[in-house]
């Protein structure tokens, strides 16, 4: 499936949402058939470890539900949207399912397709704890709907300690720019070696990419002038993280094509290339296939970006017409415990966000990315459509696929008008 129709199915749920089951009443919430059903696309071994966390914290509190996992494999969501499409069409929603904080979360919620889970944040006192930008990404006309799981780190740079050093690179220092980066892919290129790891099976590890060039160009006020729509898509700065895209797809794997994000993930690991821009997933699979921090990998913010931190944020949600919707709310719930939130995090890679959350047993790395969330501000990503629209995430991911064909910045920016004349995003 093409990365524009898998977002194109996410479009699709909302239009039938509007005329279909969103325009009923909510199903009660103290219905329970004790059964449970949630559906997520975490399947890889670090995803299904961290999810594992969650059906294990909910079973304890309730057992004697049968709580069916029913993850559909697919990086990104791509196969797990599609099937979630159907589900709702044939108005046959799970009572729960994973989605992206932002604009994602809160499309459901003008839809009606999802219910208001305000009674649980109220029950844990969430909107006191809960990251700022981060509870703002959960929020429709004031309400919550949704339940974060934790944050990850986008904008991170990973390295095969071994091959930098054959290389004669040394270690990415903070504040690592993007010029040294292209200059130590170059010396790697020249030691024999792979210089990048792309998952690119997976067409939002390309799109990641790009847009940590994007937020290294642009910074934190550009970026916030994007989510604003004030952002000239053929501008010089846009043209500049453009070059810059390019320039570094030189030194991609031949075969990115091949690979899902977690496979080249364990590429990097085992040596088989020097350096991955993707989020924190990674980390959790790193540590999950073995790999010690600091001895065969290591890690630095993605060059010219270690002042923000650029939040890509699972949520679960309860759908309106859940078969099940006592035990929905009661899985909703158990999520942001704090025992379960550290157990996530540990399998998972990524950060509580809840202030009243104790990090100090995680690693160092969570800890660090931790005190990033809580210091640095907080962007959302395009790639996962929390920043903007799913309209807009589909034109952004046909951007970014034209670019990679043409490396024509041209092709770029039609792609984004084109999507403002088909009337897939609103014209400015």
């Amino acid at each position: 499936m093409s990365a524009r129709q898998a977002v194109a199915a996410v479009v699709a749920v909302a239009v039938l949402a509007a005329g279909g089951c969103g325009a009923d009443a909510p199903t009660s919430a103290v219905r329970d058939t004790g059964r449970l059903e949630v559906v997520s696309w975490w399947t890889s071994g670090s995803e299904a470890a961290a999810l594992g966390t969650l059906f294990a914290a909910f079973r304890a509190a309730n057992p004697g539900v049968d709580a069916v996992n029913a993850a559909v494999a697919g990086g990104g969501g791509s196969q797990a949207i599609v099937a979630l499409a159907e589900r709702l069409r044939s108005d046959d929603p799970p009572d729960v399912w994973q989605t992206f904080a932002g604009r994602s979360v809160q499309a459901y919620a003008d839809r009606g397709v999802v219910r208001d889970v305000s009674p649980v944040f109220t029950a844990g006192g969430l909107s006191a704890t809960m990251q700022p930008t981060v509870l703002r990404s959960v929020l429709h006309d004031g309400r919550a709907y949704g339940v974060p799981t934790g944050a990850h780190r986008s904008n991170v740079l990973w390295f095969n300690t071994a091959l930098l050093a054959k290389a004669g690179v040394a270690p990415p220092p903070a504040g690592y720019p993007l010029a040294a980066f292209l200059g130590d892919l170059e010396k790697v290129k020249a030691s024999g070696a792979v210089p990048l790891c792309l998952g690119a099976k997976d067409p939002f590890a390309t799109v990641e990419l790009f847009e940590n060039v994007l937020l290294s160009t642009i910074g934190v006020q550009g970026w916030q002038n994007m989510a604003a729509d004030r952002l000239d898509w053929r501008g010089t700065r846009i043209e500049s993280a453009l070059s810059s895209f390019g320039d570094i797809l030189a030194y991609a794997d031949p075969g990115a094509g091949d690979l899902t994000w977690d496979a080249a993930t364990k590429k990097l690991a085992a040596g088989g290339c020097a350096f991955e821009s993707m989020n924190d997933s990674a980390y959790g699979e790193l540590v999950a296939g073995g790999a010690r921090d600091g001895r065969e990998f290591g890690s630095v913010a993605f060059p010219g970006t270690g002042d923000s931190f650029l939040a890509v944020v699972d949520v679960f949600v309860a759908a309106t017409r859940a078969q099940n919707a006592k035990n929905a709310l009661a899985f909703l719930s158990e999520i942001s415990g704090p025992p379960t939130q550290i157990a996530f995090s540990r399998a998972k890679g990524s950060v509580p966000v809840l202030r009243d959350v104790d990090v100090s047993s995680l690693s160092a790395y969570q800890r660090n990315s931790s005190k990033s969330l809580w210091t640095a501000p907080v962007v959302l990503s395009i790639a996962h459509g929390e920043a903007m629209s799913p309209a807009f995430q589909e034109g952004f991911y046909d951007a970014v696929a034209a670019y990679v064909r043409t490396r024509d910045p041209d092709a770029f920016a039609t792609e984004l008008e084109n999507a403002v004349s088909q009337g897939r995003i609103p014209p400015r």
